[in-house]
């Protein structure tokens, strides 16, 4: 009976011994390994998926142009799924295979360009970055919301634009360096700027906006993060800084957002929109502080 417990407090003790920067090493080392194995049991599914198999979509059809399609509708298309499709793949082929009147934008195909922004099964989404495996059918897919409809799945543009230039997005400077030298930043404002420069002009949040919605005037998510990568660019000094912050402080200005996150949610660059305000409002409040 006493030779079992000298072990069992040996064990205890080698236990305890264990360092707290194993202990951390080890989890993230099973943490990894069950990143590993979610990844494979992934790709197993997709490619469990037949060749076969086809995708049921959706899609929002009108064209002013035509007598006959006038009036919007939604046509079925089964599209064969390939590995790694995704919602502009399958609209691209129904295009080529079935409808060649079918009308959308799209360029890079890298998420990066922002031209096919969709609104696909309730969210706001780029075409080129749904997966079509992510989806569950039938895919519904429709232009953006909030927005004036060209033709099919374009929309119109010119507003989102026009709200984009009202904050002047370039930079603007009063002191310029020597010829030979460069227009310093510091790493840490840098870091302070980076995610607002991701930008892609998509238009995205600005759809999922119910402010923007009913406020035609209200500058929108995008184009007051726009101002905000200027406005926190420390190379372009106070004068401008306070500019900007007067273009944001006018009444359809940072004081409409409410706050709802909906700009943020839908962002395919996972831009903090709703942070950016946040921050610009209380720039705002401190730059009309006065201290007398």
């Amino acid at each position: 009976m006493s030779t079992q417990v000298p072990d069992q407090v040996e064990d205890e003790s080698s236990a305890e011994s264990v360092s707290p920067g194993k202990q951390k090493r080890d989890a993230k080392k099973r943490e990894r390994a069950k990143r590993v194995q979610e990844q494979r049991e992934a790709e197993a599914a997709e490619k469990a998926r037949s060749a076969d198999d086809t995708y049921h979509l959706k899609v929002f059809r009108y064209d002013p142009e035509v007598e006959d399609k006038q009036e919007p509708r939604f046509d079925d298309f089964y599209v064969p799924y390939k590995q790694g499709m995704t919602v502009l793949d399958a609209l691209m082929w129904a295009r080529d295979h079935y409808d060649s009147s079918l009308t959308f934008r799209h360029s890079c195909r890298q998420a990066i360009c922002g031209s096919d922004a969709l609104f696909v099964n309730g969210s706001q989404r780029l075409g080129c970055k749904t997966q079509l495996s992510d989806l569950a059918e039938p895919v519904r897919v429709e232009p953006l919301p909030h927005t004036d409809v060209v033709k099919d799945l374009v929309v119109d543009m010119e507003h989102f634009y026009d709200q984009m230039e009202a904050v002047e997005p370039y930079f603007q400077t009063n002191s310029l360096p020597a010829e030979d030298e460069e227009q310093r930043q510091t790493r840490e404002n840098r870091e302070k700027v980076k995610m607002s420069t991701r930008c892609i002009w998509c238009s995205a949040c600005m759809s999922s906006c119910n402010i923007a919605a009913g406020d035609n005037e209200y500058l929108g998510p995008a184009a007051i993060n726009k101002a905000y990568r200027f406005a926190m660019d420390e190379r372009e000094g106070e004068d401008m800084k306070q500019r900007r912050l007067e273009i944001l402080e006018q009444e359809h200005g940072v004081w409409r957002c409410q706050t709802q996150f909906s700009c943020t949610e839908v962002c395919p660059k996972d831009i903090p929109l709703t942070e950016h305000i946040q921050e610009l409002k209380r720039e705002a409040i401190k730059n009309n502080l006065k201290f007398w």
